[in-house]
């Protein structure tokens, strides 16, 4: 007589996390890890902001998203803080009755505001709770969120001393495998570039930089005499950066290429570039380093440390140069003398690859496994 199998469902996996690409693709990295892990069947559901950037790359990768209210309780004023305090009153109410129906057997957070009111949500619903820390400083919704973790997954070590001891692993960054696996030549073809030109690629972040994308508009013309640029703006600037790009000649505008945003060419573009132009958000740690892509990184001034400590973090290694954005009007001579530095690019490339983890999405997936077996 044949023992019957007893049928184990799939794990259900819900996820928070919004705002910026930062918190976004690592923890869709961590969602591929964890079907690989569980099963391509196993449910997973993403919370996020309500008209955030994230519903769409959420739903690219086949997750299913939700929307819920939520808003920044720091620095915006007493009747900000009011409206984004009932935000999140709302929001946990949504939370509670979204976790009710879906009953995940454990959250995974990546930061931003949306985030405390889904952790919320899951401590009172008893749902444990892995934090992935993408910065080397959390903000404030990370530090919220962190006396209710089960464990905290980070970038650096250098991240202990902000948070809760005994809580945190340090596993790197996540990122998606198209980043360690795209081949420069390949990446070039498929952006249109030359392959006889050092390539700069310019972004700064999911919504653009306008000190940056001034630079470089400022001083286009000399800078195309040295190299091509792959300028990703941000959507608000496209517009008068295409009136400025019609003003090149033909040869210098055959070098030029400008996309207002970039999804799935965007390891591409790492792949494809000799040096980046960008701020230090928290996806320069995981996406530069497993590019191997040396870069100049511009902190953003009004971003608390955060990006300060993001930029020196790769800066430390020999990875990347750090500029200030009052001398970004400097940038480019910079930029001219480096980018034809192939010595100096190949070891600020090495250490850079050095810093990267390709296990780190696996690790983060098995950190949340172990937080449901934590629950008996």
């Amino acid at each position: 007589m044949t023992q019957a199998t007893a049928f184990i469902p799939p794990l259900r996996l819900a996820v928070a996390g919004g705002g910026t690409g930062g918190h976004v693709y690592p923890a869709l990295a961590v969602v591929r890890a964890w079907r690989r892990l569980r099963g391509q069947d196993t449910e997973v559901l993403y919370l996020g902001i309500e008209g955030g950037i994230e519903k769409g790359l959420v739903e690219r990768e086949g997750v299913s998203f939700l929307g819920i209210q939520a808003g920044p309780l720091r620095g915006k004023g007493a009747l900000m803080i009011a409206r984004s305090a009932g935000r999140m009153a709302w929001g946990l109410g949504q939370a509670w009755r979204a976790l009710a129906a879906f009953r995940p057997h454990v959250l995974l957070a990546t930061g931003g505001y949306a985030s405390v009111p889904v952790a919320l949500a899951a401590r009172l619903r008893r749902v444990p709770l892995v934090l992935y820390l993408p910065d080397i400083e959390p903000g404030w919704a990370i530090r919220f969120m962190a006396p209710l973790a089960f464990r905290i997954a980070a970038t650096s070590s250098a991240s202990r001393a902000y948070l809760p001891a005994g809580k945190v692993i340090e596993t790197g960054y996540p990122v998606r495998e198209e980043i360690w696996e795209t081949k420069r030549a390949e990446a070039r073809r498929r952006l249109g570039l030359s392959e006889g030109w050092p390539t700069l690629l310019v972004l700064g972040g999911s919504r653009g930089s306008r000190s940056i994308n001034q630079a470089i508009s400022d001083g286009l013309e000399t800078l195309l005499q040295t190299c091509q640029v792959l300028h990703i703006c941000g959507e608000d600037d496209e517009g008068w950066l295409r009136k400025r790009a019609s003003l090149l000649d033909n040869n210098l505008a055959s070098r030029y290429s400008l996309y207002p945003y970039l999804h799935g060419e965007f390891p591409s573009a790492l792949a494809a570039a000799d040096l980046a132009i960008s701020r230090s958000g928290a996806s320069v740690m995981g996406e530069y380093p497993a590019a191997g892509l040396p870069s100049i990184l511009v902190p953003y001034p009004y971003a608390g440390s955060h990006q300060e400590k993001n930029a020196y973090y790769l800066a430390q290694a020999g990875a990347a140069l750090i500029m200030r954005n009052g001398q970004l009007a400097a940038m480019l001579s910079k930029v001219k003398e480096l980018i034809q530095d192939g010595e100096s690019l190949a070891r600020m490339s090495r250490e850079a690859r050095a810093l990267s983890r390709p296990q780190a999405a696996q690790d983060i997936a098995l950190l949340a496994a172990e937080a449901v077996d934590s629950r008996g």
